[in-house]
């Protein structure tokens, strides 16, 4: 798979709310940054190791928002990276302004920082 694609399954399967298909895309030991987690895990300072702290973190996140949703508004992918605008959508709440970086090698996510707007 390109970045590009493994983007646009990343998207799916986060839409989706498919954890596992989600978590297939990360490498083992990938780093994810993230403000959210900062705020609701403050003793993470924001970032999170392995893909057990990923399937923690996001099986929480689809269990309070059921409804949670990210539309892409960007893509911008080369071959260590890729950049990805979108909106966090979830009912009853404004929604969230989202840039995302994804750094991939050899097919496989091994870091992910978060920037919201």
């Amino acid at each position: 798979m390109t970045n590009e694609e493994i983007a646009i399954k990343w998207f799916e399967a986060f839409n989706e709310h498919h954890l596992e298909n989600l978590l297939s895309l990360y490498h083992e030991n990938a780093k994810h940054f993230s403000p959210k987690l900062k705020i609701r895990l403050p003793e993470t300072n924001g970032l999170i190791i392995g893909k057990n702290a990923l399937r923690t973190w996001w099986e929480d996140a689809f269990l309070r928002l059921p409804n949670l949703h990210y539309a892409i508004t960007s893509l911008t992918a080369n071959n260590q990276r890729v950049f990805m605008e979108y909106i966090r959508q979830v009912p009853n709440e404004d929604d969230m302004l989202v840039a995302e970086v994804l750094e991939i090698e050899n097919g496989k996510i091994i870091a992910s920082r978060v920037y919201h707007g």
